[in-house]
């Protein structure tokens, strides 16, 4: 662990600036290289000290590699080979360095070994306690969004889990009939009984007689011209082992030992089937292994990832270099904001943002305690683990819902079918509906579906007797007069998520609501325009989920105390809302 010597190296004692005259008095009195300076005097770098050694060759002093790091950021700049070359021409960047010239080498060793994660969240954290103390945010309500960056990963190594089980189907096709040539080879030649080798018994997959199912389909699908269907089905390879082959081979080169039988290579030489076998077998357990491979990368939360970038998705993007749809590997990056500062990023492989609300908030949690108050979101967020988890938490959720300008339709209101169009009464301590031809629809019983890990829970109505209604046409879902005439209205209504939807509705409905959406919109979506137009930030430097938050989490690091710096000096005013500015 590094001493506190480095701080006096880099801070000088009883002074805002380094005693650097030549080059100080070259810059501006307003540069924001000195608004750096003046955070960073008082952040506690005791975690970045403690993860680099005091042994061997003295380096370059963490706090000037980080604060040089952090200036790149705030000018926009994130090539490390830029920042060399700066450290060497740009006076804010000698000024910085006191006149070192640290190469990449440096820099790369510094980013990947000495300064982690961890380290990152841990000062700007450190930065936003500055800002709650001045001020500036409150950390009692959070503004998120999210937007997809490219990854640095090449854009036609793709790996489908569709394609995977397509051909993992027609894999083990080929191993069972090698298992039959295999049992016939020993019945054959009378080799079961003289070594003592049993039949061998084709291993099962779950999942693949579904899989096989889709693949037929999709075949009849292709003739007529329909779209296919998804063949994206979670396949359990994990009880089928490469092992089981491998036992196989080692039988075929125990008789092969016994009976003499050698193996041969090269033109103009007829392999015996005994070798034949063999070969078979290895090839078909080294796919068997490949594919099993693949489901371990992507987990059961993935259909996709990149060769070169293993924990990048494909996702799609809005630009599309072919124009034709084409989908591109990239990470799902999601950024909290309050009064333009970005309290906290989150960057995940999931293409949707459902799964990615609950850990920035259990960030948010974690490093300020139970303060956080108010959450605004999109209907991407809209779910009913996360509006649950806001209301455990006692959080006000301002989350809009998936059919938000569907409400506003007089179709929603007239639509006879649905269970919020129809009259309720109370019959012996149990909930009744009356449908619109005035029959009443009981409850049946309570079904559970657990998806990613969560249980949610559905109550069913239903009516006992439909015949005769005039209404079916327009109440039952995808009715048939031919096939439905004896069918009955079924209903299934999650209780507890309805009742979380239509809070959270009331909420982004009221006057606050309103003001709390705009804000939302002008200030994440306002980060991820200039992040991507301004800044041309569209693709990610390095590869792997750590290198990539690590990279971004700098460049908010970098916008933080650029925003910090312009509202010192008063070209940024805090964000009021709307209603504030007209009533002023």
């Amino acid at each position: 662990m590094l001493t506190v010597n480095y701080y006096n190296d880099f801070f000088e004692i009883g002074q805002q600036k380094i005693n650097f005259s030549l080059y100080e008095l070259s810059l501006p009195n307003d540069d924001p290289v000195y608004t750096l300076k003046k955070v960073m005097e008082d952040l506690d770098f005791s975690g970045l000290l403690a993860n680099c050694s005091d042994k061997g060759r003295t380096g370059y002093n963490p706090i000037m590699m980080y604060a040089v790091i952090t200036y790149a950021n705030m000018r926009g700049i994130r090539s490390i080979d830029r920042i060399v070359d700066l450290c060497e021409r740009d006076i804010a960047f000698i000024w910085l360095t006191q006149g070192r010239k640290p190469k990449r080498d440096a820099f790369y060793d510094f980013k990947s070994k000495k300064l982690t994660s961890g380290i990152l969240d841990d000062l700007n954290y450190q930065f936003m306690r500055r800002l709650q103390k001045e001020g500036f945010v409150t950390l009692k309500e959070l503004f998120i969004d999210g937007t997809k960056i490219e990854a640095n990963a090449n854009r036609y190594t793709f790996v489908w889990r569709g394609s995977i089980n397509y051909h993992l189907a027609g894999l083990l096709d080929s191993i069972d009939k090698l298992y039959s040539d295999y049992n016939s080879f020993l019945q054959d030649n009378g080799f079961g009984e003289k070594y003592e080798f049993g039949n061998a018994q084709m291993f099962v997959i779950d999942g693949i007689d579904k899989v096989r199912d889709i693949i037929e389909k999709n075949r009849k699908r292709k003739i007529t011209k329909h779209k296919k269907l998804s063949n994206n089905r979670i396949i359990e390879i994990d009880n089928c082992s490469p092992l089981e082959i491998l036992k196989l081979q080692k039988n075929l080169m125990t008789i092969a030992d016994g009976e003499g039988i050698a193996f041969v290579n090269g033109n103009g030489k007829r392999k015996p089937k005994l070798q034949q076998l063999y070969e078979e077998l290895e090839h078909c357990g080294q796919r068997l292994m490949h594919y099993k491979e693949c489901f371990e990368i992507m987990g059961k939360d993935r259909n996709s990832y990149s060769k070169t970038d293993l924990e990048a998705t494909f996702m799609r993007m809005k630009e599309d270099h072919m124009l034709n749809g084409q989908l591109k590997p990239a990470y799902n990056v999601q950024i909290a904001v309050e009064n333009y500062f970005i309290v906290h990023s989150y960057v995940s492989n999931d293409r949707t943002d459902y799964n990615t609300l609950i850990p920035v908030l259990e960030k948010h949690k974690e490093a300020f305690g139970e303060v956080l108050e108010e959450v605004t979101a999109d209907s991407g967020y809209c779910s009913e683990k996360n509006l649950l988890y806001l209301k455990e938490n006692k959080i006000d959720s301002y989350i809009k819902l998936q059919d938000h300008e569907k409400r506003k339709t007089r179709a929603y209101s007239k639509d006879i079918g649905k269970y919020y169009n129809m009259k309720t009464m109370v019959f012996e301590d149990e909930q009744v509906y009356i449908c619109h031809d005035g029959r009443e629809l009981r409850h049946i019983n309570t079904e559970k579906k657990e998806q990613n890990g969560y249980t949610q829970t559905y109550e069913v109505y239903g009516c006992s007797d439909c015949s005769g209604c005039e209404h079916k046409s327009k109440c039952l879902y995808k009715y048939n007069p031919d096939k439905d005439v004896d069918k009955n209205k079924v209903m299934k209504i999650n209780e507890v998520w309805e009742e979380l939807r239509e809070k959270s509705h009331a909420n982004i409905q009221s006057e606050k609501g309103i003001l709390k959406r705009q804000t939302r919109s002008i200030q994440t979506e306002g980060h991820f325009g200039d992040i991507k137009e301004n800044e041309d930030f569209r693709r990610f430097n390095y590869r792997s989920s750590d290198k990539v938050y690590k990279e971004f989490m700098l460049f908010a690091i970098g916008r933080n105390i650029n925003k910090y710096h312009r509202f010192l000096y008063a070209k940024l005013k805090k964000f009021e809302g709307k209603a504030q500015e007209k009533t002023a």
